[in-house]
């Protein structure tokens, strides 16, 4: 964690400047994805996107995961023109790192309720929205990785 917190010390928000955080493991980067970051972006000034770290992936979504690197899922993140900070963290849940980062408005992509995202409570305490946002159906990098299994199997 103090990694994290060197670099969110190195980064400086203004008063009047609403911080927008979100979180995932970005493992294949899909229009879904594409389409969920700029809606969050749409909602602030400023998006960071929390990434899960490699071990993070193993241990949520299993030993053949992640299929890209932390290091490479962050470039491709930030080379998106509406995310402004990638930081990668690796415990399982983003909870210390949206603490650290005490953001204006957190999101979460699909039919989440508002109290089982990770770090509802640290947002609504300081006075901030907590919103789910919608999620293009039938796109997930689970269906992506089926389909080459899939097509794999044919050759």
């Amino acid at each position: 964690m103090s990694c994290i917190k060197k670099i969110v010390k190195n980064v400086t928000f203004t008063n009047d400047q609403k911080v927008v955080f979100t979180n995932g493991c970005f493992d294949i980067l899909h229009s879904g994805h594409v389409l969920y970051l700029e809606e969050a972006k749409s909602l602030g000034d400023i998006l960071v996107v929390g990434l899960n770290s490699d071990e993070s992936v193993r241990r949520l979504k299993g030993n053949e995961r992640p299929i890209n690197s932390e290091h490479e899922r962050a470039i491709v993140l930030s080379g998106l023109s509406f995310v402004d900070y990638v930081i990668v963290f690796n415990e399982d849940t983003p909870y210390e790192l949206i603490k650290t980062i005490q953001p204006d408005i957190l999101v979460k992509g699909g039919d989440w309720a508002v109290e089982s995202i990770v770090g509802y409570d640290i947002v609504l305490r300081k006075g901030g929205v907590v919103k789910s946002l919608l999620f293009k159906e039938g796109v997930s990098t689970t269906s992506i990785i089926d389909k080459l299994k899939v097509s794999q199997k044919k050759y």
